[in-house]
């Protein structure tokens, strides 16, 4: 089967054609500023990229762009969109909706719907994807995967926030999580390649990039995640504060005059490394150079990002009552070995040692750990794709 993955967001669409037999990248690429002027950019496996200025007044203009790259004559993936068998659509919440993946229908399209409120900026970009991909793909099977569907399994002790109880039953204010495609696809990975037993393994999944989160997976089952009912709580992130005192944004407010959506955009597009490091940079090489030269705030920035990410670790091994492997993964987790290093190294009392030479890798599928370690540190490489492409078969053809 040739599956297309759709990623949309706000004003971008990411997209993959895999070929599921192999799991082959037949074809890939991004659609930048639609709405504004429009960008696409196309690489069909083994050539170059191809970069395209395009007008894409709306998210349909964008597919429509897409899929006459796929079936281009010189440098097309495919010859007709005929041999395009599923289409797997990146959605990110699911509330309590959406335990799994599904496939969608006009009942799914409007519990998607119902969840807009808890992300706002995404669900509706991820519902214009769905039907844009329905009217120009007629008969072709869609498929929802939800960022959040992974962390449902974790127990009200982990969910429930100490607020009143009827914020829970009347809104569904809980902690839902995010990222979960790639936690599931990571820690099921890593059970594989490390050789732990899937009926009794205890993994801690490090996604750390611009955005971060953190998961306690017990015997495959997430029971505990660091993100909340929006993607801003957890560890330090790129522009994110993660956790802080709720109270110091009403005091800041009162100081900045700032208003409920001005507070916002300070939580969540200026805070983090970015606003620790005095707005050096949220690009952990920015600060990592920086830091070099002498700079104490991208100093600071750096050593909080690892102080927080090992409480985090610390705490979901004492939910968990114990760790059998901690992995590393996304965009600082695979390439930062300094960032790994930290953290590894505050957690010695774990019996953790770490193979210096091996640490020294870049997304690469590997183990940073000495053979002699109480607790296995790997790198796993994450690929959200890929398991958006496994889930969209494993359910058109459970369908058929």
């Amino acid at each position: 089967m040739n599956v297309l993955v759709i990623n949309c967001g706000s004003s971008s669409l990411k997209y993959q054609l895999i070929d599921s037999d192999t799991e082959a990248v037949l074809a890939k690429g991004l659609c930048e500023r639609i709405g504004i002027d429009g960008r696409l950019v196309y690489q069909k496996a083994g050539l170059d990229k191809e970069i395209t200025e395009a007008p894409m007044p709306t998210h349909k203009e964008a597919i429509q762009m897409v899929l006459d790259a796929l079936t281009n004559e010189k440098t097309g993936a495919i010859r007709s969109l005929k041999e395009v068998d599923a289409v797997g659509h990146r959605v990110v919440h699911g509330g309590e909706k959406f335990a799994a993946s599904t496939i969608i229908t006009d009942e799914v399209i409007k519990a998607v719907e119902e969840c807009n409120d808890l992300a706002p900026l995404h669900n509706p970009a991820n519902l214009i994807g769905i039907r844009v991909c329905q009217e120009l793909m007629p008969g072709v099977p869609q498929v929802a995967v939800f960022d959040t569907a992974f962390h449902q399994t974790m127990p009200p002790k982990a969910f429930l926030y100490g607020l009143p109880i009827k914020f829970y039953h009347d809104y569904k204010v809980r902690r839902y999580g995010f990222h979960g495609t790639s936690h599931s696809f990571v820690s099921k990975r890593a059970v594989e390649f490390l050789g732990l037993d899937k009926d009794n393994s205890k993994v801690i999944v490090c996604h750390l990039g611009n955005g971060s989160s953190i998961s306690a997976v017990v015997n495959g089952k997430c029971i505990d995640t660091t993100m909340g009912l929006t993607p801003l709580e957890g560890t330090v992130m790129g522009t994110r504060s993660g956790n802080i005192d709720p109270a110091i944004m009403e005091y800041v407010a009162k100081k900045e005059n700032l208003d409920i959506p001005g507070v916002m955009n300070v939580l969540n597009k200026k805070s983090g490394l970015f606003g620790l490091s005095g707005g050096v940079s949220s690009d952990m090489r920015d600060l990592e150079a920086a830091a070099a030269d002498g700079n104490m705030n991208a100093q600071n920035a750096l050593d909080v990002l690892i102080y927080s990410v090992t409480k985090f670790v610390g705490g979901f091994v004492a939910a968990m009552n114990g760790v059998d492997a901690i992995v590393f993964t996304a965009g600082i987790g695979e390439n930062d070995g300094k960032v790994r290093a930290g953290v590894v190294k505050n957690l010695g009392y774990l019996g953790i040692t770490l193979d210096e030479e091996a640490n020294k890798q870049r997304g690469e599928e590997i183990v940073i750990s000495t053979p002699d370690s109480k607790v296995k540190v790997a790198v796993i490489p994450t690929n959200e794709e890929l398991a958006i492409c496994r889930d969209t078969v494993a359910l058109v053809k459970a369908a058929n």
